[in-house]
């Protein structure tokens, strides 16, 4: 599995440099919503990980698998006409995104989505519910 994750990370990072094209180091500005309505103005590198920059800024998104393609506590909306500029979901993302609660036609998995310039002012609005796999109370920590 972990060969797979790597193959993963390696396809997402050329789509982001498909994206960014030479724009390294670059930042991006995007807005989380979190279940309350909330918002959360974020500046993060080209490259970062959606769930991990969640993370390190104190949203609730869980990420039980640790960015492994395992779960879908990180399901996110991504706004319009965002949604549109990033690459398709592989059918493991989808096969996951099936068990999301309260799916929609914008879903996506944070562990999935890497910050391109083309993603400048998206708006990730997190699910007022998940799966919650986390039951002994242990929070993951941003990497």
């Amino acid at each position: 599995m972990a060969a797979s994750t790597g193959l993963t990370q390696r396809l997402l990072r050329g789509a982001v440099r498909g994206l960014s094209s030479g724009t390294e180091g670059a930042t991006v500005n995007v807005v989380f919503v979190d279940r309350t309505g909330r918002e959360v103005p974020v500046r993060g590198r080209v490259g970062d990980n959606v769930l991990h920059l969640a993370q390190r800024h104190g949203l609730e998104l869980e990420g039980a698998c640790e960015a492994s393609l395992a779960c879908s506590t990180c399901h996110v909306y991504v706004s319009a006409p965002h949604f549109d500029r990033i690459p398709a979901p592989d059918e493991r993302e989808e096969d996951l995104l099936d068990q999301a609660p309260l799916l929609q036609e914008n879903s996506r998995l944070g562990c999935q989505l890497l910050l391109a310039p083309a993603l400048e002012g998206a708006r990730f609005t997190l699910p007022r519910l998940t799966r919650n796999f986390y039951v002994d109370g242990h929070v993951p920590k941003p990497h």
